[in-house]
């Protein structure tokens, strides 16, 4: 795993977004843009302390939509998709960790750890070196980046 950096399309719309969704009083929590078949879509998360209802989506879709089609960023046709992050989101960004500290974590590893496939623990901080958590026993331990296929915030059903 190693923390995603924004491609040059992906930065030139955060930086296009950003201002309008804290306006709008939601939390930019990721961009993607990724061709899917022979389509291209403009992914853009949100996410706020209440949650994100279908109504979000739409009061942000309107002004992001605007403002995509002023600033013309993309060169190609694209789909645009305002949505939320999701309960289970994945954690690629060092602010994301941040953001998250304290919460509980699924990592999902490359090969078998400690003969674990995965671990669900409490995220206790990230960086270049490694994630760390608190496991069951209360004491805390890192794994390293290239160890981990990826984390996600685990919500128990």
């Amino acid at each position: 795993m190693k923390f995603k950096k924004f491609g040059a399309t992906e930065q030139k719309v955060y930086d296009l977004v950003k201002p309008i969704t804290d306006e709008l009083g939601y939390y930019l929590w990721d961009v993607c843009y990724q061709k899917e078949g022979a389509v291209w879509h403009l992914c853009i998360f949100i996410d706020s302390d209440d949650g994100i209802t279908i109504q979000d989506c739409e009061r942000a879709t309107e002004p992001i939509n605007d403002i995509m089609d002023k600033a013309d960023p993309v060169s190609q046709s694209y789909v645009l998709e305002v949505g939320s992050a999701g309960l289970e989101r994945e954690l690629v960004k060092e602010e994301h960790f941040e953001v998250c500290e304290g919460d509980t974590i699924r990592i999902r590893f490359i090969r078998d750890i400690d003969g674990e496939k995965e671990i669900i623990a409490i995220l206790s901080g990230a960086d270049k070196n490694g994630v760390t958590v608190i496991t069951e026993d209360g004491k805390p331990k890192t794994f390293p980046l290239a160890d981990i296929a990826y984390v996600k915030l685990y919500f128990e059903i």
